[in-house]
């Protein structure tokens, strides 16, 4: 009898995670938008000289040009640290520990951002409309992929909570960062919210980052109690001992 219980919540459990997994990455209506996520990023130029940042053993000269400060809407998100990105490990780039692509402004206000679906690559975010009229709506001068860079651990743990859904708010600098750790490396930034393709991406030294409204938040907290509970039905299910029959 317990064995049959353990199994059906196993099934169960497993059933409850997809689907807590899924509603999770379900972007927000517009009506739960904060107004504030319909202003434009601020952006102003800056002289300062370059510095220096550590991360990873590697040593980075950094360059700041612009101060910026951007509210949006995460619609996809890249973690660099994750086992198939090579990338980073082949050109030492422990800098920048995560991308964010966001929305903002009139993709907010017209909720056409709920007819498209986004998805990020290694430096890439890709988008995908269900219908021509929804391509037609998307305003592609708001949106941008962002890499962020940190060399502070209380910021990076702050931004590896952020999640698909998520309301934030960022302040930094648009910058260029460069090391020579075995090997030149450089890589630039965006300061313009109108170009596409390679070099396109914001390249953010980031100063503080908040999550102004976190996204989907029961579906979130569903999804570790039905992990929980399918990890603990496992284990029962395990150590009940086997009969076997005479």
């Amino acid at each position: 009898m317990l064995r049959t219980l353990l199994k059906w919540m196993v099934l169960s459990s497993f059933c409850l995670l997809l689907l807590a997994l899924w509603k999770g990455k379900v972007l927000p209506p517009v009506a739960e938008v904060d107004s504030v996520l319909l202003n434009e990023p601020r952006q102003t130029q800056i002289t300062q000289t370059a510095f220096t940042a550590s991360k990873g053993g590697v040593t980075y000269k950094v360059q700041p040009l612009y101060d910026y400060d951007l509210v949006g809407l995460v619609v996809s998100k890249h973690d660099a640290k994750t086992w198939w990105d090579h990338l980073h490990r082949d050109w030492n780039d422990h800098l920048n520990i995560m991308d964010i692509c966001v929305v903002w402004g009139k993709n907010i206000s017209n909720g056409v951002y709920n007819d498209l679906s986004f998805s990020s690559g290694q430096f890439t975010c890709n988008i995908r409309a269900n219908s021509a009229e929804a391509f037609a709506a998307f305003d592609q001068t708001a949106l941008s992929n962002n890499h962020l860079l940190t060399d502070q651990p209380a910021l990076v743990k702050l931004i590896q909570k952020v999640e698909i859904g998520d309301q934030i708010r960022l302040r930094g600098r648009l910058s260029e960062y460069a090391h020579d750790h075995g090997f030149p490396f450089k890589r630039g930034t965006s300061i313009v919210r109108t170009d596409t393709g390679n070099g396109a991406c914001e390249t953010i030294f980031v100063d503080s980052f908040e999550i102004i409204k976190s996204g989907s938040q029961p579906w979130r907290k569903l999804m570790w109690l039905a992990a929980t509970m399918l990890i603990a039905s496992i284990v029962g299910w395990f150590i009940q001992p086997v009969r076997f029959n005479d």
